[in-house]
């Protein structure tokens, strides 16, 4: 099995990168399409307009942000199957998933890698 692993599309693209999945709903600013070099842009799996304008990138909402975030992909049956197919592509390669945030910790695809290596390991 391989990894999942979470990266800004502003970072330069890698060969052990695998597939690279945007998980954004906007397309990142300043980014062509050609230079991503995305395998997938999975912009349903993203959290909610509503949920990531309330979160605004700020670390004191996080945590809430978070438990929201779950409850969103767990509620959402077209979100499920996104996660599923991630799931079988780490049995194959490793999976890179995009982000535009400028915080590297505290973002969607962070929480995202959580929810799936949850779900391989159990």
């Amino acid at each position: 099995m391989s990894g999942v692993f979470v990266k800004r599309i502003y970072d330069p693209v890698e060969e052990t990168d695998g597939s690279r999945i945007l998980v954004d709903r906007l397309w990142p600013r300043g980014i062509k399409k050609a230079e991503a070099e995305l395998t997938y842009w999975y912009k349903e799996i993203a959290p909610s307009n509503e949920l990531r304008k309330w979160f605004g990138h700020k670390p004191d909402r996080f945590e809430e942000f978070r438990q929201r975030y779950i409850e969103e992909l767990m509620g959402d049956e077209q979100k499920l199957l996104k996660i599923e197919e991630i799931k079988r592509f780490t049995s194959t390669q490793n999976v890179t998933l995009l982000y535009s945030a400028k915080n590297q910790e505290f973002n969607n695809a962070v929480v995202l890698r959580d929810v799936i290596m949850q779900t391989i390991n159990r």
